[in-house]
């Protein structure tokens, strides 16, 4: 079994994060066995993570040129280290690759989240050991976990993720080695070329994506969602559904469905959305050289909220991910709601950082394929994309007992109807502006802004240009006034 990432890539943490990569300048048997133990038993449910041997680290970054293992020590530290695993309680074997690097030598070990956690592992393994610890990472270091984190840790290993199962109703020839390989290729994986002179199940073995005895070997969910083309007959309504309603009356109605693979469900739609529903409007300024430009939606916010339902529904629950347009909105669907570790204050706040991840194995799959950044980086990402734009932030609507999550992205107010313009938005500047004249500092900081925005810029700008305001020079400042009785 191999490594099934390319090297480049892990090094680099482009898609693994720094916190789940270990480095180590040598094989140091007791530090790599008390790393492995916490890795496998994965207390965040991330996936677990790799140690590289022969890698020098500084401020938690590797140092190029690579240090490397000498290929004469290479097997006699893959010897040791299966029998240093013998520490580790119950036993766990990681994946373990020497590979070469820049002509070096170095050790990959794969460690993924173990079906048998909680793990423990002593603190040294060169002499007689009768204390063993629970081993778990913090940030990019690992501890012994404390009597609450024990706890934590025995709540998290008493339930598998969905994903990590094996499915009992398939047959690991409902993989595709087709995808798999495809996979392997487009994430640059040394795997790829072994994998096209390999069976499907050497391949899959190698993507850990069966589980049981060898008599009774079944695919594991995530191998049926995402490598296989008999999706729908495991996973009913596993789909997307896109519905545009340009109209209240339901005249005009447009439905996309999109099935297959997730990953290939997410990019069509994704591509949809990008040439069919995303629009931009130009606006020229008089007192600027360069023009504006605006979406209706920026992809960015679209893609990260879309692909964040893909990675975090339940593929228990039978229902589609919808996506409902609207002239106002686009409002996203999926099923169920934020997990509980994410607190109703939290989620006013906008801070939506879990611990606990439902789909840890397609969470990494998805980042190998630069779908989905790393945790919790996708709403701020979102966020971020529509301040930039000018736009609303989005809505969230869940029900109290959190049976489903809808993300609601405002469009644009320059896209609303002529007889929406003038929304609550720009409302609220004629307030402040009435009877007065204001700078647009001024105006930002009676709305409560820090600062100018650009959402505040724009509605000025759209406002001046259709009359609703004036603007003029007083003491040598642009200041506006408006025209309208609140």
């Amino acid at each position: 079994m191999g490594i099934p990432i390319n090297i480049n890539d892990l090094l680099n943490s482009n898609i693994i994060e720094s916190s789940r990569i270990e480095y180590k300048a040598d094989y140091n048997p007791s530090e790599i066995i008390r790393t492995i133990c916490a890795f496998a038993n994965d207390i965040d449910n991330m996936g677990g993570g790799y140690i590289i041997v022969g890698v020098e680290e500084k401020d938690g970054c590797p140092v190029f040129p690579v240090k490397g293992i000498e290929k004469s020590r290479i097997d006699d530290i893959l010897k040791k280290l299966h029998n240093h695993c013998h520490f580790i309680e119950p036993l766990y074997q990681p994946v373990v690759e020497p590979i070469l690097f820049q002509d070096k030598w170095v050790i990959v070990i794969w460690v993924s989240g173990g079906f048998g956690r909680p793990y423990k592992a002593p603190r040294e393994v060169t002499g007689n050991q009768s204390t063993k610890h629970y081993y778990i990472r913090k940030f990019s270091s690992t501890v012994i976990a404390d009597s609450n984190e024990e706890k934590e840790l025995f709540y998290v290993s008493s339930d598998i993720p969905f994903d990590d199962r094996e499915n009992l109703a398939a047959d690991v020839s409902d993989l595709s080695i087709s995808l798999m390989q495809d996979h392997l290729k487009e994430i640059g994986s040394d795997l790829y070329e072994l994998s096209l002179s390999r069976d499907s199940l050497s391949v899959a073995r190698d993507l850990q994506l069966v589980a049981g005895s060898n008599e009774y070997l079944k695919p594991r969910n995530v191998g049926l969602l995402m490598f296989s083309n008999k999706i729908d007959t495991y996973f009913r309504n596993a789909r997307i559904e896109i519905v545009d309603i340009p109209d209240s009356t339901g005249e005009g109605m447009t439905e996309k469905v999109f099935r297959g693979p997730i990953q290939h469900q997410l990019r069509m739609a994704l591509e949809y959305i990008r040439s069919y529903v995303i629009s931009e409007k130009v606006f020229k300024l008089d007192d600027k050289a360069e023009a504006m430009r605006v979406f209706n939606y920026p992809f960015k916010a679209v893609e990260e909220i879309l692909s964040n339902a893909v990675y975090h529904r339940s593929y228990q629950v039978q229902e589609p991910i919808t996506v409902r347009i609207t002239k106002e909105c686009m409002e996203i669907t999926s099923f169920p709601g934020f997990d509980r570790s994410i607190t109703d204050s939290k989620i006013k706040e906008y801070d939506f950082r879990a611990r606990i991840y439902r789909n840890r194995r397609i969470g990494d799959f998805l980042k190998e394929l630069h779908l989905i950044e790393g945790r919790n980086t996708g709403f701020p990402t979102a966020l971020k994309a529509l301040e930039d734009n000018g736009s609303d932030r989005f809505r969230i609507d869940m029900d109290s007992d959190r049976k489903y999550l809808s993300v609601i992205i405002p469009v644009h107010g320059s896209f609303l109807p002529q007889k929406n313009k003038n929304n609550e938005f720009e409302m609220k500047i004629c307030n402040v502006l009435h009877n007065k004249e204001m700078t647009i500092t001024e105006i930002s900081r009676a709305l409560g802004y820090k600062g100018i925005t650009r959402k505040i810029r724009l509605a000025i700008d759209r406002m001046t240009m259709e009359g609703t305001i004036t603007k003029s020079i007083s003491g040598g400042d642009i200041v506006y006034r408006c025209m309208r009785k609140p």
